[in-house]
Parts: C-alpha cells; sequence; structure tokens
C-alpha cells in the first residue's frame, strides 16, 4: 500500500511553488521582481477623475481640475505627485493653502500641523499624496523626523509617486543616521534603478554606498549624530529626542575614549616593563633570554562622567587627542573637544 504523504509536503511544495513564481530568469542568473510599480500618467489621471466623480466635486471644478492636469507639464522626468497636487488644489482649499505653504515658506517658526492628512474621513487619493507632497518638502527643509512620522503607514500602493516616497523615505532616514532603515529603503528603490530619474539613480547609489561604510560608535558615526544635534538645536528642537540623541552621543564617547586608553594603557605597560635581574635602563645582554613577569592583565577603570578621564594625566590626554587627529579628520578632535567642556560643565554644575 502506498503511504499517504504529510500535510507538511503538500505546504512544503506550496510554499516552493509560491517562491518560484516571484523569480524571473535573466541572462544567466536570478532576480527577485520588484516590490513596487512605477504609476503611469494615465493611471493617476484615472483616479484623478474617479475622486472627481465621487467626491461631489461642483462641475466648474472639476473642469478647472481637468483641464489643469491636460495643459500641466510634468517635465523631463514626470513629477506626477506635483501635478496632481496642482490639481487637486483646484477643488480642495485645504490642498491648495498645503501647496501654497510648500511653494512659499522656509524655516517657519512653527510647521502647521494639516490635522486634515490624519483624518480617514480625507478621500485617499487627498490624504496619502498630500502626506507625501508635505513630508517631500519637509525633508528638503530638514525636518526628517516629521518626514517620516507623515510617510508612516504609506506603501507604494497609495500614491502616485512610489519612487519619491521611497527617495525621501530613504534620504530622512540616512541623514538621521538610521543606516539599517535607509539600507532597506534604497534596496527597494533600486530594484527599479534603470527606471528612476537620473537624480535618483545617483543619489540613491551614493547613499547606499555611504551607509555600508558607517560603523556603529566610530568616529564618523559620532560626528554624523553630533551633526544632527545641531540641526536639531538650530530648528529650535531641544526636547526628548535630542537629549536621546545626546545621550547616544555620550554612551559612544565613553566607550571610544575607554578603547583609547586602554590602548595607552597596553602600550604604557609594554614599554615600561623591564625583565627580573636586568639594571633598569640597562641593555639585554645578547646571552639571555628576556623574562617578563606578571598577569599580563590591565587594570579597568571607571571612566566615569567626570573630566578626570579615568584619572588619564592631562599631558597624556593631549597625546591621545593628537592620535586621533592623525588618524581622522580635523572636525572629529572638535567633537571631543566639546564632549569634553560638556563633561566640566556637568561636573561644575554637580559640585558648584
Amino acid at each position: 500500500m502506498t503511504a499517504r504523504p504529510k500535510a507538511g509536503w503538500l505546504r512544503n511544495a506550496t510554499i516552493v511553488l509560491l517562491l518560484a513564481a516571484t523569480v524571473t530568469h535573466a541572462n544567466d542568473g536570478f532576480f527577485t521582481q520588484p516590490t513596487w510599480q512605477p504609476v503611469a500618467p494615465e493611471a493617476v489621471y484615472d483616479r484623478l477623475n474617479q475622486y472627481l466623480d465621487d467626491a461631489g466635486v461642483k462641475p466648474q471644478q472639476q473642469a478647472a481640475a481637468r483641464d489643469l492636469w491636460q495643459a500641466a507639464d510634468a517635465g523631463s522626468d514626470g513629477d506626477l505627485l506635483e501635478r496632481l497636487a496642482t490639481a487637486l488644489a483646484k477643488t480642495d482649499d485645504r490642498v491648495a493653502e498645503l501647496v501654497k505653504f510648500c511653494a512659499s515658506v522656509s524655516e517657519p517658526a512653527k510647521l502647521p500641523e494639516f490635522a486634515w492628512l490624519a483624518d480617514s474621513a480625507t478621500p485617499r487619493l487627498v490624504r496619502f499624496n498630500m502626506r507625501l507632497y508635505l513630508a517631500r518638502w519637509l525633508v528638503q527643509e530638514g525636518y526628517y523626523d516629521e518626514a517620516l512620522s507623515w510617510t508612516n503607514g504609506l506603501s507604494t500602493d497609495d500614491v502616485v509617486a512610489p519612487e519619491a516616497l521611497l527617495f525621501y523615505r530613504a534620504v530622512a532616514h540616512h541623514r538621521l543616521v538610521e543606516a539599517d532603515e535607509a539600507d532597506i529603503a534604497l534596496g527597494q528603490l533600486l530594484q527599479r534603478q534603470d527606471e528612476l530619474p537620473i537624480r535618483y539613480q545617483k543619489l540613491a547609489a551614493l547613499m547606499q554606498k555611504d551607509v555600508a561604510g558607517i560603523k556603529e560608535d566610530s568616529l564618523d558615526h559620532i560626528g554624523r549624530r553630533m551633526e544632527d544635534i545641531r540641526r536639531r538645536l538650530a530648528q529650535g528642537r531641544s526636547g526628548d529626542r535630542v537629549q536621546e540623541v545626546e545621550n547616544g552621543v555620550i554612551e559612544s564617547l565613553d566607550k571610544l575614549i575607554e578603547k583609547i586608553e586602554k590602548q595607552m594603557q597596553q602600550a604604557q605597560a609594554a614599554a615600561g616593563g623591564t625583565p627580573s635581574g636586568q639594571p633598569s635602563g640597562a641593555p639585554m645582554d645578547d646571552s639571555r633570554i628576556a623574562e617578563i613577569k606578571g598577569p599580563g592583565e590591565i587594570q579597568r577603570r571607571d571612566i566615569g562622567r567626570g573630566t578626570g578621564w579615568g584619572n588619564v594625566p592631562e599631558k597624556e590626554r593631549e597625546k591621545a587627542l593628537q592620535e586621533i587627529g592623525r588618524e581622522f579628520p580635523s572636525h572629529y578632535r572638535e567633537v571631543i573637544e566639546e564632549y569634553f567642556r560638556r563633561l566640566a560643565a556637568e561636573e561644575s554644575d554637580e559640585n558648584p
């Protein structure tokens, strides 16, 4: 009697078939099908017409929106998001206000809330695409956290410019030194690299290469986050998020300084030890085998948060800074010196 296949066999075979369906043969290799599709202008126009019919827009406004869409110059690389926003502005005063804001305001004292963009009562075509429209402006003006907040929950199927969603999301993560998130967005964007606008292709490739070189807790990583702090403070941000980034920088500097201190201690121990029975300063006899006693361990010091820097003397601290200066660009020394100034200020506040 033939044994009956186990239920798991059928399930596994189904999984294999589904995986095979997502793989396309290309030349001598395989590649996974892209997870997003570009949107054609005709498809966007169809969505616009559907919205105009369903939303009960006045005939005069419908005609104005359609005429503007047809007459709009999409540009050499086709800015469908801008084109749609301009058409929708003829039908909705809120959209018109948003478009005007993004076209005329730079570095406002306070960002408008645009609460209607988060209201489920707002038609999806308007709500989703205008969220992306605002997020694009926010990225261009350096408001990366806010941009990610507005794109949170949006998928490439929700908007008429999926490549813009992925690109500006990647830029925001990159500028916030969120390497993993940036890499994910860039990888998805570059699935259709040859179909992207040239500016997206070039910048995405550069960001991807840059993200790959970021090493956590390195001086480069620290310097980027300190630049992020300066940006936030310049924008009047001084809340919990800024303090979180500042604390992360301090922790990374603690680790870096501790590493440098250990290296200095090891170098001092290697240079300062003398073999048993040999006078200090006297050369080793050629016929004698050097004998070094001791456990070979380095005492771990508590580097703390004060200006003592693990009890390393000022002269040796300056030497460490010089070592940093020889290995890395000069502006990293400013990062370390700023760290010491901050520690000195904290110690002064704790011990008035």
